[in-house]
């Protein structure tokens, strides 16, 4: 058995790179799967109540010899 990358033969790179293969297959069945068609059936949806809020004139912190903060 190998200890370290460096002194590793192929056969051990080989099945590093399976392995990761397999995880990164892993993780995208999985974000496939759990991807939503409909969006009916959400359970947080996004409503939009209340006032509109409008930014103002940018506001000025602190001035030092002409050069403005904001």
């Amino acid at each position: 058995m190998n200890h370290s990358l460096l002194s590793a033969d192929r056969g051990t790179h080989v099945k590093i790179v399976v392995v990761a293969l397999l995880a990164a297959l892993t993780v995208v069945i999985a974000g496939v799967s759990a991807h939503v068609s409909d969006p009916a059936n959400m359970t947080a949806a996004v409503k939009a109540n209340g006032p509109v809020v409008k930014a103002g004139a940018p506001a000025v912190y602190s001035n030092r010899e002409g050069a403005a903060t904001r």
